[in-house]
């Protein structure tokens, strides 16, 4: 019994099977005949239009923003280069001393390996108000001779003629020693004569030095902040011989940014150079926000593989930053009318 069961399952699946196959098969026969005829091809001859498109101007596209890269005073130029591959606060051409060895549009050079790029070396110094010169003061005045100093000549009178002195008998010879004593004694200095006293000059006075005039202090000039910085190796690409610089352009936003960076950098290492024993060799990278007022906003640790003491000072130097005001003309350019700026903080050992 279970054997014929199984093989009534089998003849149905294969009736099922070939119901299925010839429903399908009459379906694409009906699809087929339903369907339109191709469309007759066209045999007119083809024509081509020819169009000038260096007179059709290309889409505009906004320029990308260049990288900002500061300027020293000493390699300012007074025209733009004619490629301005970098923004700046001041206008620079390009220039290398040595010849080209890469292919970045920055200046060859040798210098330590560093992840920034700075293109010469000097001394961290912080802004000094100076000290005008001090006025020469008036020299003193001798010492004058005091009133009861000076000599003065007086006449003394000539002493009257008086009687012939009377003699005095000698002692006898019990006479007491003491008495002896007293006759061998040092005569009193005989009187001058008061004319020989009027002849004679007064003691000449001692030469006075003359006084000690005090030097003025010279003029202590007012010094600007500028960080400190260390040549770095570099590979570029520029030929044209001179100091090392690159084409950057001075603008109203460089500018801007290198007033807010002296601000912040000023305070980074007025307290660095009080609290260098506190802190650990790194780097910390610093993000936040300037308002239209200067005031710091968003001010966040990014990374930080130094100690907590030094994230501190870097934190501590963006809020205690004087940073001037956006300027009215560049608010509108920037996103959100706020400035985006981000610092890397960096210590080496020495």
């Amino acid at each position: 019994m279970q054997g014929k069961r199984e093989r009534r399952k089998l003849w149905w699946a294969i009736l099922g099977s070939l119901f299925v196959h010839l429903v399908a098969a009459l379906s694409l026969a009906a699809f087929n005949r339903s369907s339109s005829a191709l469309p007759d091809v066209d045999e007119r001859p083809l024509e081509l239009t020819m169009m000038d498109l260096a007179a059709t101007p290309p889409p505009a596209t906004p320029p990308p923003n260049p990288a900002y890269i500061e300027t020293d005073p000493v390699k300012e130029s007074a025209e733009e280069p004619e490629e301005k591959t970098f923004e700046s606060n001041a206008n620079s051409r390009a220039a290398s001393n040595l010849p080209a060895t890469g292919d970045a549009p920055l200046p060859s050079q040798e210098g330590k390996d560093r992840p920034f790029i700075q293109m010469e070396t000097q001394q961290s110094s912080l802004a000094s108000a100076g000290q005008p010169a001090q006025p020469t003061p008036e020299p003193t005045p001798p010492p004058q001779p005091s009133p009861t100093a000076t000599m003065v000549a007086v006449e003394t009178p000539k002493p009257l003629p008086s009687e012939p002195p009377k003699l005095t008998p000698l002692p006898e010879p019990s006479a007491t020693r003491d008495q002896l004593a007293m006759l061998t004694g040092t005569p009193p200095p005989a009187l001058r004569d008061p004319e020989e006293a009027e002849a004679t000059p007064p003691p000449e006075a001692a030469p006075t030095a003359p006084p000690i005039v005090p030097r003025p202090r010279p003029e202590r000039p007012a010094t600007a902040y500028q960080p400190e910085k260390q040549e770095t190796r570099i590979r570029g690409s520029i030929t044209d011989r001179g100091p090392t610089s690159v084409n950057a352009v001075g603008t109203p936003l460089g500018r801007y940014q290198k007033a807010v960076t002296d601000a912040i950098g000023s305070r980074w290492y007025y307290y660095m150079k009080s609290k260098i024993d506190l802190v650990s060799i790194g780097t910390a990278q610093i993000e936040a926000e300037v308002d239209q007022n200067g005031k710091v906003q968003k001010l966040r640790v990014v990374s930080n593989n130094a100690n907590e003491a030094f994230a501190n000072i870097c934190l501590q130097s963006f809020q205690e930053a004087q940073i001037p005001p956006i300027p009215p003309d560049l608010v509108a350019a920037l996103p959100e009318g706020r400035l985006p700026v981000d610092i890397s903080f960096t210590t080496y050992a020495h």
